[in-house]
């Protein structure tokens, strides 16, 4: 009898331990699980996460204060 109520127990520890983990580490385990089932999603597309990018990255021209890169020159741009 003492070995089933030494193994209740240890099972009733076990469970509690792993609820507290789950509460106290639950916005880390979150966001885990989410990446998990996102990567597992074979209907997942990682350009849809946000649709409020630009579709160009690259600064325009009108702005003087920002260096646009062209790709099609080979010159380096000088950055002050």
């Amino acid at each position: 009898m003492g070995a089933l109520t030494a193994s209740l127990i240890a099972m009733a520890g076990l469970a509690l331990g792993w609820i507290t983990i789950e509460i106290a580490c639950k916005p880390c385990l979150e966001r885990g699980r989410e990446a998990i089932d996102r990567n597992l999603n074979p209907d997942y597309d990682p350009d849809d996460d946000d649709p409020r990018l630009p579709l160009n990255p690259n600064p325009t021209p009108s702005d003087p204060n920002v260096p646009v890169l062209s790709t099609s020159s080979s010159t380096v741009p000088k950055l002050v």
